[in-house]
């Protein structure tokens, strides 16, 4: 709980300030998808090795979102949210200067690091800081923020890139951190760290084979769709010859697809759970299974691209409200093992996706993405079918 009493509008500021750091957080790690071409340019580099970048930044954040959640369990929040975005803005700061690929691979790491441990305690806070009885709501905001950065974030820094260059995009991201910072130092109160869990939490909740199962899912359905979105950009224009105008608009209308699905879960998420995470499985399925036919094809492509930004919003949401549901005890363990897992999964899609642009041809992004996110859709039907607790949000 909240340490004092405090105004609703002040909750809500709160809980404002955690969306819109998520914001800033999220448009980081995934507005490199926007760049790459900028970026490979820029170091004589071909544009599918640059996407290595991805998966290093998330196989970080996998590795050390557990370990550095456990280090920093018992720091005071607000005081480890400052350290977090200060480790932020400094690689930030690196990143706009970066002399070489390795020099941007090495700021890369120092913001996974931070991001690492911002995800695995920002849901819980969001909670902690929400208005009495509007926790569903605060992690509404919460992916709103996430959303917005597809819709604004990715869009904003590929635009900026395209007419400033990718330096200054980082460095805006820099000083966007640091201006949170200080707001956050201003509106945040003393957060004592509670109900953390500890290592010996992890083993307690890998005994829980629901909780397992939602874990196995993220794994297969991020892999996927990141085995196909982390190329969307050199796909785009190289196998349907688009421009760059074009592909930014996909991204902005990805991103803003994301919002609807935000609103959609709100609305129906309670309603059925069980038919709206079927059901948005298939969807991100078919539209990679399309992408290749709808590429070529302005509205067909444009069609696709919102409904799998609709959709794939909506399945982040379910899985993280069915996790937060199994493992109330531990939630920033449990949040944090997501993170990671989630992490493994756009690692492995953006070095499938690199793999298969390298030993077969970019065309096949999509048909790969689909075949996992088929297999993802299968292990889903068989979990509800094995644990009932899942066919509901808790």
């Amino acid at each position: 709980m909240q340490p004092t009493t405090v105004s609703r509008k002040t909750a809500w500021l709160r809980v404002l300030l955690l969306a819109v750091a998520a914001f800033v957080f999220n448009t980081t790690e995934f507005v490199p998808v926007g760049l790459l071409s900028d970026i490979a340019s820029s170091f004589s580099m071909k544009t599918a090795d640059v996407g290595i970048m991805l998966t290093i930044y998330a196989w970080v954040v996998a590795l050390l979102s557990l370990p550095m959640m456990l280090l920093t369990r018992n720091v005071e929040r607000r005081l480890l949210l400052s350290i977090l975005f200060l480790v932020f803005i400094a690689s930030h700061v690196l990143s706009s200067v970066a002399w070489s690929f390795s020099s941007l691979v090495l700021s890369r790491i120092g913001i996974a690091l931070s991001h690492a441990v911002f995800w695995s305690i920002t849901a819980s806070l969001a909670i902690r800081v929400a208005p009495a009885g509007k926790k569903t709501q605060a992690l509404s905001m919460l992916a709103t923020g996430t959303a917005l950065a597809m819709v604004l974030g990715v869009p904003i820094g590929r635009l900026v890139g395209q007419y400033l260059g990718w330096r200054t995009t980082f460095g805006m991201i820099g000083v966007s951190a640091l201006v949170l910072l200080v707001m956050a130092i201003k509106i945040l109160p003393r957060l004592p760290s509670e109900h953390t869990g500890s290592l010996s939490s992890v083993p307690l909740l890998f005994r829980r084979p629901a909780l397992v199962s939602m874990y196995l899912l993220v794994t297969l359905i991020v892999t996927g769709h990141y085995t196909a979105y982390s190329y969307i950009e050199p796909f785009m224009q190289m196998v349907a010859n688009s421009g760059e105008n074009f592909t930014t608009l996909l991204l902005l209308l990805f991103g803003s697809a994301g919002i609807i699905g935000s609103v959609l879960f709100s609305s129906l998420g309670n309603k059925f759970p069980t038919l709206l995470l079927i059901g948005t499985l298939t969807i991100v399925m078919l539209s990679m299974g399309l992408l290749l036919f709808a590429a070529v094809h302005p509205v067909a492509i444009i069609a696709l691209c919102i409904f799998w930004g609709m959709a794939m919003m909506m399945i982040n949401l379910a899985m993280q409200v069915r996790v937060l549901s199994l493992a109330p005890d531990a939630t920033d363990v449990a949040m944090s093992l997501m993170s990671g897992i989630y992490n493994i999964g756009i690692g492995a899609g953006a070095l499938l996706g690199n793999q298969v642009s390298e030993h077969l041809d970019m065309t096949e992004v999509g048909y790969v993405g689909s075949a996992i996110a088929l297999v993802a859709l299968l292990w889903c039907v068989w979990s509800f079918r094995r644990y009932p607790q899942l066919r509901t949000n808790g």
